[in-house]
């Protein structure tokens, strides 16, 4: 990293006693330390550091960032500059007897990328492999988990695409991601096209090409990076030893894994129930209810009657109870019937109408054409500034 003094200030040279100085940051250090080994005068760094809090707290500083120091021929701090994160610079400064703070913010241009991949080794692994950034890979899979089993329904020859936003500053340097913006995912045959997009409520959520809303049906895995264990009706009882009637799905999962709310609901119940252990219960409308049992924990300050919306943290995976291993048991009640999760249809969210349905089709259409600019050899598009 390049040491840049405020533009305000910068001078056309150094003064020829001064020199320029960049640390990386090791496990254990801090700022006053850095400053300290730069043989910079205790008082003097503890008034730099206070200068600096206001707008970086020191305590942020990593392990592998490096900082930028300018000292003068006495060991007198001129200056110091750190980069929080790529594109965003804070940089201070000796101004008489004080010091001035400047942050520097790089412009983020927007791209838009898009990979491509068959499914090979699970959906994870192929998309981060094919350069989708791991967050952005786990809010798709969570987003489509409204509608796919991801341990039932992957076949071989399957595959996936998505497009999304890489940010770059002027001089082209990848600062980070943006946003999600498609995605569409063959399966044996038949592809699920999805698109993000703004609904009428304000709420960012995803959108088949009808304007029907994914988000809104129950998802199929209350949980990430699971395996169907067990499936739903009859079988020999793991514990019991003898076969009766299995009212729901086990997921195989580490203890501790987060489960989510499979809806919008409220908590019915949240207690420890014999041979289930630690379970909650959520009443969704329509007369649905959701079970999730053998819980080593629950989400600390849920309680009866607390309203809790699709995606939330309710608890984690456990064995408590009657149980074997580290599982999830899940199911979907109907007026009190279970029903195999699945297979179960479920009511859906409320689709877009009139106006918001129009601002739909002209953000596809507008998506559509730049998408229609990535052809073999050229990865990215740059798209309007905000």
């Amino acid at each position: 990293m390049g040491f840049a003094a405020p533009a305000a200030q910068a001078q056309a040279s150094d003064p020829p006693d001064e020199a320029q100085r960049i640390v990386t940051v090791r496990p254990g250090d801090t700022l006053g330390a850095l400053l300290d080994d730069a043989g910079v005068d205790a008082a003097e760094a503890h008034a730099a550091i206070a200068a600096l809090t206001p707008v970086f707290e020191p305590r942020r500083l990593a392990v592998g960032q490096e900082v930028g120091l300018r000292i003068d021929g006495e060991n007198a701090l001129v200056g110091l500059e750190i980069a929080p994160k790529p594109g965003h610079t804070v940089a201070l400064q000796r101004a008489g007897e004080g010091w001035s703070v400047q942050e520097v913010v790089t412009p983020r241009l927007r791209h838009l990328a898009r990979v491509e991949a068959p499914i090979s080794g699970g959906v994870f692994s192929s998309l981060t492999r094919a350069g989708l950034p791991a967050p952005l890979t786990h809010a798709l899979i969570r987003a489509l988990s409204h509608e796919v089993d991801f341990q039932r329904d992957i076949q071989p020859g399957d595959r996936i695409a998505v497009a999304f936003e890489r940010l770059r500053g002027p001089d082209g340097d990848l600062l980070g991601h943006g946003q999600l913006h498609y995605a569409a995912l063959t399966l044996s045959g038949r592809t699920l096209e999805v698109w993000r997009h703004a609904g009428p409520d304000g709420d960012v959520d995803w959108y088949r090409a009808d304007g029907r809303p994914l988000r809104g049906g129950f998802l199929r895995t209350p949980l990430d990076g699971a395996r169907v264990t067990s499936g739903f009706g009859m079988r020999r009882h793991p514990v019991l030893g003898y076969s009766r009637r299995h009212a729901g799905l086990d997921f195989g999962a580490p203890s501790g894994t987060p489960i989510y709310a499979a809806a919008d609901g409220t908590v019915a119940s949240i207690r420890f129930e014999r041979g289930y252990g630690r379970t909650v219960r959520l009443r969704h409308p329509g007369g649905v209810e959701t079970v999730y049992a053998h819980m080593s924990r629950f989400t600390r300050g849920l309680k009866a009657g607390a309203r809790v919306r699709q995606g939330a943290v309710i608890g984690a995976v456990g064995s408590s109870g009657m149980s074997t291993g580290p599982h999830l048991h899940y199911e979907i009640r109907i007026a009190g019937v279970a029903q195999n999760p699945a297979r179960v249809e479920l009511p859906g969210g409320e689709p877009l109408r009139g106006p918001d349905l129009v601002a739909f089709h002209q953000s596809r259409r507008e998506l559509g054409g730049h998408m229609a600019t990535l052809t073999t050899g050229r990865t990215e598009v740059a798209l309007a500034a905000d």
